[in-house]
């Protein structure tokens, strides 16, 4: 048992270590997928900023206009950039290979991201871009060491620099410092990072709201149940002695 136990460990090490970022601290992404209105912010950043580049083909686009409180009709004016089909998926018109060409590796998927990484990860990892001109595109990211994305999303946050210190010998990150203005404030795009990190989330999980709703009227159901079976099996065994 104990060598099951050590073995569990040593498979689970590298996954948590995957999806803590590495070392990086980690913002609380205080999400809501229940939320619709956020759920429709979330969509119209990620059909305007991310997917041109990146897919979802898990999820479509009549699932996504059911979910989120929205008619086909709003979908297909607003949502729709890449196909004219509403039972279509969110795919890409960009071939991998051409991807790959141009960015040295082919975007990946984004429809399970927020469940690969997690919601906090995505969370910080969105707001956490910073000038490098060593980097290809120009800028690095503290979660994400040499990542090969630019920052798509510059026009809204403007652009930062990071500070560090040296602590022992090595580089630690302290703050990030702003260089140029965005359209947006810092606390209007952590709230608009919040909604796309829900919307990911979400189509992580389409069915996650359902879920919890029906999983509370089965709790609920094996409770009343318990207490019926406790009271027949105090019946039967009454006259038990």
């Amino acid at each position: 048992m104990k060598k099951l136990f050590f073995a569990f460990l040593l498979a689970a090490a590298p996954v948590l270590g995957f999806a803590a970022g590495g070392g990086a601290h980690l913002d609380d992404a205080d999400i809501d997928v229940s939320d619709q209105e956020s759920l429709q912010r979330g969509a119209r950043i990620f059909v305007n900023y991310c997917l041109s580049c990146h897919s979802a083909q898990y999820q479509r686009y009549n699932r996504t206009a059911r979910d989120l409180g929205l008619t086909e009709d709003e979908v297909k004016e607003n949502l729709m950039f890449t196909t004219d089909k509403i039972g279509d998926t969110m795919t890409i018109a960009m071939k991998p290979v051409d991807a790959a060409a141009w960015f040295g590796v082919a975007p990946p998927d984004l429809s399970v991201i927020a469940r690969a990484r997690g919601v906090d990860w995505l969370y910080t990892y969105l707001r956490s871009f910073y000038i490098d001109e060593a980097r290809p595109f120009g800028v690095n990211n503290i979660v994400f060491p040499d990542v090969g994305m630019p920052h798509v999303l510059w026009e809204l946050q403007g652009m930062q620099k990071a500070v560090f210190a040296e602590e022992d010998g090595q580089k630690v990150f302290k703050k990030f410092e702003q260089v140029t203005p965005g359209t947006m404030s810092a606390a209007e795009f952590d709230d608009a990072m919040l909604d796309l990190t829900a919307f990911l989330s979400y189509i992580g999980e389409p069915i996650q709201t359902e879920r919890k709703r029906i999983g509370m009227w089965v709790l609920s159901f094996i409770a009343v149940f318990f207490v019926l079976a406790y009271l027949l099996k105090k019946e039967y065994w009454k006259d038990v002695h």
